[in-house]
């Protein structure tokens, strides 16, 4: 499972386009310059000089002033299904991804029930292929019911399609139950996804443990919950000679554990959301649950190493943790709320305005990193090279607009940047070849 046409979809005709005059980027390609992207069948044929290449019978695109990147890829995401289907599905979730730019997710498994045997990771790959419209791979449990202490299947999972293994929602207390995965994960492939938490540590926690939570009169979580588990999976993970990947990082001594455990020759990648990088917990101080999150927000010295850990590459990727609730989960007390906040439609246009335009970071790298989920689990990184399937996002870097104004291609509206001001829109997604979605007010032609 290498190609990210082994992910599951909605398969429908390729895409004939021509995109005009954009800014073609991908930093891993070597390409950056303005180009007409030729699309036939959904493959990308062409990097033509602006006007150059014959466009008989394609849609024609005027992209003039926007740029054309690569595609996304968001190896962490909550889909809902089964059991929460009022949250969200892969109709809307997929919907959402489009909308973000993104031509691929992978969903998480701690749904209602799990998703814990081989007959649960078919039934949603059928189910994606009537509704998705982005490619979508499934993790399945490390442990049967995410319940920390019996394995699942882990050859047969694999054998019937999962991506990877996780119980994320909740940490593996047991290093001896770790083990034993990492073992199974070295002979049957994929890689075990961990959600990196001492629960004897973070107790009945709600937010970062800090000045905020004591001013609040909260009970907080402690950044050494997080940072104590990846030192103690990593050293495990480096003496089985396993694969691990690390599941939204939030603080500055995760980060150095992450490092120490690379430089060690631990096979071992991270992951960052759009929240951690870009918010602290002082968003916390008017109590809205939109912003409570597992792991919570942290200071502005977790943010800053974390953005330096992403810089530098000891962070591999961007990861939204999409987690979409009702909003009667939301609207309680604080202590009483649910966790996570929705990301795909806001992952891009939030970075670019809070880091990428203030030259926190550069446009290239971010492009890098917002792709690279796909590399951290085997699967081919989107390129607009001539000859790839056709994984192509058109964003408008100049338009503005408030995050939520216009509703949500989302089931949920629990977004924690809802209101904000940004700039950068996503005007059109090419995933797996297929258009997967298109802004409304944007028109495109055919050509004569």
């Amino acid at each position: 499972m290498s190609a990210i046409s082994s992910l599951s979809w909605r398969r429908n005709e390729g895409a004939e386009l021509i995109v005009r005059g954009a800014r073609v980027l991908d930093p891993r390609a070597g390409i950056d310059g303005i180009r007409d992207i030729v699309i036939r069948q959904g493959e990308i044929i062409e990097l033509a000089e602006p006007g150059s290449a014959g466009a008989d019978g394609l849609e024609s695109v005027d992209a003039e002033g926007m740029f054309a990147l690569p595609a996304f890829f968001d190896p962490h995401v909550h889909l809902r299904v089964p059991g929460h289907e009022h949250k969200e599905d892969l109709e809307t979730g997929t919907r959402a991804a489009g909308a973000g730019g993104f031509c691929g997710v992978l969903a998480m498994p701690n749904t209602e029930p799990p998703v814990d045997g081989a007959p649960a990771v078919q039934a949603l790959r059928r189910q994606a292929e009537r509704e998705a419209s982005v490619p979508v791979g499934f993790f399945a449990s490390i442990t049967r019911a995410i319940a920390g202490d019996e394995l699942t299947e882990m050859a047969e999972l694999r054998e019937a399609g999962a991506v990877g293994f996780s119980d994320d929602g909740w940490p593996l207390r047991s290093a001896r139950v770790l083990r034993r995965a990492l073992q199974y994960q070295r002979l049957v492939g994929g890689v075990v996804a961990l959600h990196e938490e001492d629960p004897e540590l973070s107790g009945d926690g709600a937010m970062h443990e800090g000045p905020v939570s004591a001013a609040l009169g909260l009970a907080g979580i402690p950044s050494v919950s997080e940072s104590t588990m990846i030192a103690r999976d990593a050293a495990l993970a480096a003496y089985e000679e396993a694969r691990v990947h690390v599941l939204h990082l939030s603080a500055r001594e995760s980060v150095e554990a992450v490092a120490r455990a690379k430089e060690a020759g631990a096979r071992i990648t991270a992951e960052v959301t759009p929240h951690h990088l870009t918010m602290t917990d002082e968003a916390v101080r008017g109590l809205d649950a939109r912003f409570k999150m597992n792991p919570p927000l942290r200071s502005e010295e977790d943010r800053l190493a974390l953005i330096e850990g992403l810089r530098a590459g000891v962070i591999d990727c961007v990861a939204t943790d999409h987690a979409p609730h009702a909003s009667d989960e939301k609207e309680v007390p604080f202590e009483e709320a649910a966790m996570g906040v929705t990301g795909l439609e806001t992952a891009f246009p939030v970075l670019y305005t809070d880091l990428v335009i203030p030259g926190v970071l550069d446009l290239e790298l971010l492009v890098e990193r917002m792709t690279a989920g796909a590399a951290a689990f085997g699967f081919d990184v989107p390129t607009v090279e001539p000859g790839s399937e056709a994984n192509v996002v058109l964003i408008d870097p100049e338009a503005e607009w408030e995050a939520g104004t216009e509703g949500w291609e989302s089931r949920s509206e629990n977004s924690c940047f809802a209101g904000h001001r940004l700039r950068g829109r996503v005007l059109m997604t090419v995933a797996a070849g297929q258009v997967a979605y298109r802004q409304r007010s944007f028109a495109m032609g055919v050509a004569a």
